[in-house]
C-alpha cells in the first residue's frame, strides 16, 4: 500500500481522539544547531486550533487501524468491516520529519491499535518516538498513547522521549466499560495512571533535591485522558464527578471530552444518535469552572436534574440558580466571589482586583477591563451602577441572557 494511502487512512482513524493538545511542555529549542524542532513560543509548538477547539498543529496519526479489541464504540474495532492499514516505524519517523520540515506540523501525536499484544503495540510506539528523539535529534512535541496492560518498563521508557502520555478511561462508569469494551479494564488503565502519576511526583522530586546531576527525563507535560460523551446513560453530573476525581487522584493535566459518533454496522447497546455537540462544550466549560473558577463539581450541575442545561453556560446556570447571593460589590468582593460572577473570566478578575488597589471601579472601566457587560451587569454593584431588584428576582432574566447560537463560547 502507498505511504499516501496508508497516511489517509490513519489520520481519519485518529481523528475521533480528542486529547492531543501541546501545552504544558518543557521549553527545548535547537537554535544550539544540534537539533531539529523547538518547543519554544515561536519556534515550536503553535497553538493552533480548529473552530471546535482541538489542535490541529501535530501530525496526529494510528501506528495502525488493524486491533484485537471489539470495543462496541470504536469505528476500529476488530469486527468492523473498514479499511486497515499499518505503518511501519520508520514510516512514521519519515512523515514526521517530513512535515515538519515543511512547516506543516510542530509535533506529533501517536495512537495505535492493539495488535499481537499490549506490549509489542507499546514496543512499536515507543520505537517512533525513540527513533526521532536519538537518531534525528527531534526536539519538537511528542504525544503518546499508552496501553495500561503494557509492561510497566516499557511505558517508563515511553516517558522519557515523549512530552505528555496519555490513557484513555473511555466512559465515567466501570460498568458501562466491560460492556461496551469488555477486553479492556478500567482498574487497570486506573492502575497505570496511579504508575504515571508516582513516576511524574518522583521527578518533580527529584528537580528540587537534585543539584548537579539532571534528573531523569519523565513526560514535562504530564498525563491526560478522554472520555466519551453520550455513547451510556451517564449524565453529566457523573462524568464531571469521574473528572473530579481523575484530576485529584492521577494530577491529570487535562480531561478530554469526545461526543459519540454513531459508527457504521453499530451494536444495538449504543445509542442511534449522537449527543449535541453543545453538550461536549458545556462540559468543557464546567471543567474549566472546576479547573480555574474553584467550583466543586457537586455544585455545577443540580442533583435532581443531572445534566447541564444547553441553552446557557454553566457558570450562569449557577449563578440563576443562587440569585441570594448577588448582586456583588465588585470594589470590596473577594477573588473567589468575583470568579463566580458571570461574564467575569481569570484574567478580568485580576484586572479588577489590581485596579481596585488604586481607584474605585465605575461604569466607564468595565469596558477596559474586558467585562462581558451584559451578562455581569445583574449581578454586580458598582460605586455607580446597582442592578433593578425585578431585573435580577425576575423569570426573565435567564431569557434575556441566553446567548444566540453564533454566540457560543468559552465567555463566562
Amino acid at each position: 500500500m502507498e505511504l499516501l494511502r496508508k497516511l489517509e487512512i490513519l489520520a481519519d482513524a485518529a481523528k475521533y481522539d480528542a486529547s492531543c493538545a501541546s501545552s504544558g511542555t518543557e521549553m527545548r529549542d535547537s537554535r544550539d544547531g544540534k537539533g531539529l524542532g523547538s518547543t519554544a513560543p515561536g519556534m515550536g509548538i503553535c497553538h493552533s486550533y480548529a473552530p471546535d477547539g482541538r489542535c490541529i498543529s501535530l501530525l496526529k496519526i494510528l501506528l495502525t487501524n488493524a486491533c484485537n479489541f471489539d470495543c462496541l464504540y470504536c469505528v476500529n474495532r476488530a469486527s468492523s468491516n473498514v479499511p486497515r492499514a499499518r505503518f511501519t516505524v520508520d514510516e512514521v519517523v519519515k512523515l514526521t520529519i517530513d512535515f515538519y520540515r515543511r512547516n506543516y506540523i510542530e509535533g506529533l501525536f501517536l495512537s495505535s491499535g492493539i495488535i499481537r499484544s499490549p506490549d509489542y503495540t507499546m514496543e512499536q510506539v515507543v520505537s517512533v518516538a525513540r527513533k526521532l528523539r536519538e537518531e534525528h535529534r527531534f526536539r519538537g512535541y511528542i504525544h503518546l498513547k499508552t496501553i495500561p496492560e503494557a509492561d510497566e518498563a516499557l511505558i517508563a521508557e515511553a516517558g522519557r522521549y515523549a512530552d505528555r502520555l496519555s490513557i484513555n478511561i473511555e466512559t465515567p462508569l466501570e460498568d458501562s466499560l466491560t460492556k461496551l469494551a469488555p477486553e479492556k479494564d478500567q482498574r487497570a488503565i486506573r492502575r497505570t495512571m496511579g504508575r504515571l502519576r508516582l513516576k511524574l511526583d518522583e521527578t518533580a522530586e527529584a528537580k528540587k533535591t537534585v543539584r548537579r546531576a539532571r534528573p531523569p527525563r519523565f513526560a514535562p507535560a504530564g498525563q491526560s485522558t478522554q472520555m466519551i460523551v453520550g455513547a451510556d446513560a451517564a449524565n453529566d453530573r457523573t462524568i464531571l464527578s469521574t473528572s473530579a476525581n481523575l484530576y485529584g487522584a492521577y494530577k491529570l493535566k487535562r480531561v478530554y471530552y469526545s461526543a459519540f459518533s454513531p459508527i457504521p454496522d453499530a451494536s444495538r447497546a449504543l445509542p442511534l444518535q449522537a449527543p449535541p455537540l453543545v453538550r461536549e462544550h458545556r462540559l468543557y466549560q464546567a471543567d474549566w469552572l472546576m479547573r480555574f473558577y474553584g467550583f466543586d463539581a457537586e455544585e455545577i450541575v443540580e442533583e435532581t436534574e443531572g445534566m447541564l442545561p444547553l441553552d446557557i453556560d454553566p457558570k450562569l446556570a449557577w449563578a440563576l440558580r443562587h440569585r441570594d447571593r448577588f448582586p456583588l460589590d465588585i470594589n470590596t468582593a473577594s477573588r473567589e466571589e468575583l470568579l463566580r460572577v458571570p461574564g467575569f473570566g481569570t484574567r478580568t478578575v485580576q484586572r479588577i482586583l489590581a485596579t481596585r488597589r488604586t481607584t474605585t471601579i465605575r461604569f466607564a472601566d468595565l469596558a477596559q477591563l474586558n467585562v462581558i457587560r451584559n451578562k455581569a451587569l445583574p449581578f454586580i454593584v458598582l460605586s455607580d451602577h446597582r442592578p433593578s431588584p425585578s431585573l435580577l428576582d425576575g423569570a426573565s432574566l435567564r431569557a434575556r441572557l441566553r446567548p444566540k447560537p453564533q454566540q457560543l463560547g468559552f465567555g463566562f
